[in-house]
């Protein structure tokens, strides 16, 4: 049976999103960091870590661990991504290291990767310390996976380059315990953040994961012990993915762009937030803080979060409400992912490296406002609806 949203006839769309704006305002206290005016240039360690935990909400469920993106179509808009995002706004992600690609684009002056999972601020988390302590790619990667690089490797090479190299390098047996010791460090006591042994143990799981796996590693972890893994692209082929010119503009894409994240998140730019999009307090806090600062929320990627949401009748009503609470510019943008299309011809193209394909999905740019208007005047009743406003 197909759900109505606005129920009967007496209850207009306009009176709903009012209330629903103004039930999260009131349930969403707005964090405080004792600084108003304009965005900070950097955020010193205990304002990030205030901020993180101050904004985030108890850690929810999610199917997969989501360590590698599958949406090999990332980098195709970012030509109008560039031509259409408002320019010095704060960015709003979910997910993996698809952001940091978003971030080094755009260029915003603050960024907020919001994810249900805890385990994903933890990866963060995880990255923020790789990058504190690796002054180049190669250094980065030969960190992430205990596979040293060779010196030669310098800063000019492709990065099909170096995850070439990266497969044939010899696993160093000592630098797990050693690598983790050191993230460990970096995080509690260079950067003095209070994580919890549980964290720790979080942050060991998602490296050691890197580490066993190895650059083959995907969205649901091992390829040859999952039959959807099989499916699924691996971390290998999402750094060597490009736009849609055939240049790789990925945060790996060249050392300049590698220096560009690095730089952003020791200034600790990029907090992350355990977060449900539908629920009551990150994204409005992450609203509150951003409107006090007198800036605009310009880009929210938002995958294909949505698709879940609208498994819930009240959740993506929530959504919106929360997105219609947020301060936007006019030309504030969603990056949406989508899969499988429902008809709209999105997503069924299968490409594929190293033998076997793999789903493609498409990447759709549709303005915040398109949406929000949509969803004011009834327009939206499901997860197509979406689809159908975005294309």
């Amino acid at each position: 049976m197909r759900w109505s949203l606005w129920g009967s006839p007496s209850l207009r769309p306009q009176a709903v999103l009012a209330g629903l704006v103004a039930l999260v305002a009131v349930s969403a206290p707005a964090p405080r960091d004792g600084v108003r005016g304009p965005l900070p240039a950097a955020l010193d360690d205990s304002t990030f870590w205030r901020l993180s935990t101050s904004m985030s909400e108890p850690g929810g469920f999610f199917r997969s661990d989501n360590f590698v993106s599958n949406e090999t179509n990332y980098q195709r808009i970012l030509d109008a991504l560039d031509a259409r995002t408002p320019k010095g706004g704060v960015y709003l992600g979910v997910g993996p290291d698809q952001n940091f690609t978003y971030i080094v684009e755009l260029r915003p002056r603050l960024a907020f990767v919001v994810d249900i999972r805890r385990q994903a601020l933890l990866q963060q988390l995880m990255y923020k310390a790789l990058f504190d302590l690796s002054p180049t790619r190669a250094d980065f990667l030969g960190r992430l996976f205990c596979r040293p690089l060779a010196d030669s490797l310098h800063a000019d090479v492709d990065a099909a380059v170096l995850m070439r190299a990266l497969a044939v390098a010899v696993p160093d047996t000592a630098c797990p315990a050693l690598t983790l010791r050191d993230l460990d460090r970096q995080l509690t006591v260079v950067h003095t953040f209070p994580l919890s042994a549980e964290d720790l143990d979080g942050i060991a799981y998602v490296y050691q994961s890197f580490v066993e796996i190895g650059p083959d590693i995907t969205y649901s972890g091992d390829p040859t012990r999952s039959r959807s893994g099989r499916f699924m692209p691996g971390y290998a082929t999402m750094v060597t993915e490009t736009d849609s010119a055939g240049v790789n503009r990925g945060y790996l894409g060249s050392e300049a762009r590698y220096q560009a994240i690095r730089e952003f998140e020791r200034a600790n730019l990029l907090v992350p937030v355990v977060g449900d999009f539908a629920g009551s307090k990150a994204l409005r806090a992450v609203g509150d803080y951003v409107r006090e600062h007198g800036a605009r929320v310009s880009l929210f990627y938002t995958s294909n979060v949505e698709q879940y949401l609208f498994r819930n009748p009240e959740a993506w009503r929530r959504f919106y409400a929360n997105v219609a609470a947020l301060p936007l510019d006019p030309g504030s943008l969603f990056i949406r992912a989508v899969f499988g299309g429902g008809g709209y011809g999105y997503g069924y193209g299968y490409g594929g490296q190293r033998g076997g394909g793999y789903l493609r999905g498409e990447m759709l740019v549709t303005p915040i406002a398109t949406t929000l208007a949509a969803f004011d005047a009834g327009e939206i009743q499901g997860y197509w609806d979406v689809l159908r406003i975005s294309r």
